[in-house]
């Protein structure tokens, strides 16, 4: 694996209140997809690269991202992989859901996750994928949630640092609602 260049600190964000608790404004997440786009550009720049992202909750990250990069080389690929169905809990079990359609032996590869929770799903994509030998292997999330981390594991680049919270928005769903919402947001419970 390549270790990354200098990269910019992500972004700590504070603790929201309320049942659908704003944590990032759309803005906020703009400005940092542009900052992660000059930042990939400037390590990948010569090289083709390949941009996995990670379903379902990625996909609205990697659109906005690939559009903020300026290389001439970039392809795009899915992985389906679900730890979580209807609970706010993961469950510790990984599973692919949707496979790659080309290869990636040989191919400088960028992983495009919504978010770094436990690291269990990191873990299991690095093994996985770095099994299929590809030139270098990293990755990039747009939210890294060290709190709850079952596996020391970190990503190459990052969005913002969260605290444990469970959330929701640009993307990122509960039982597949919210992934509409243009910023990220914190599901509360109900209070009693």
């Amino acid at each position: 694996m390549v270790v990354p260049m200098s990269t910019p600190a992500p972004a700590t964000v504070p603790a929201p209140q309320g049942e659908l608790g704003m944590l990032i404004e759309a803005e906020k997440i703009a400005q940092r997809i542009r900052e992660l786009g000059a930042q990939i550009s400037a390590d990948y720049r010569g090289k083709p690269l390949r941009l996995i992202g990670v379903l379902k909750g990625a996909w609205i990250f990697l659109a906005d991202l690939i559009r903020c990069l300026d290389l001439d080389q970039v392809s795009v690929d899915f992985l389906g992989v679900a730890s979580y169905g209807a609970s706010s809990r993961s469950s510790g079990e990984v599973q692919i859901t949707k496979d790659l359609d080309m290869s990636i032996e040989g191919i400088d590869v960028l992983i495009v996750e919504d978010i770094l929770d436990t690291g269990e799903t990191f873990h299991y994509l690095m093994r996985v994928l770095g099994s299929r030998k590809p030139k270098s292997l990293r990755v990039v999330t747009l939210l890294d949630k060290p709190a709850r981390r079952t596996r020391p594991v970190h990503a190459d680049y990052i969005g913002f640092t969260i605290p444990d919270a469970f959330v929701i928005g640009y993307g990122l769903d509960f039982d597949q609602k919210y992934r509409q919402l243009p910023d990220v947001r914190v599901l509360q419970a109900p209070s009693k």
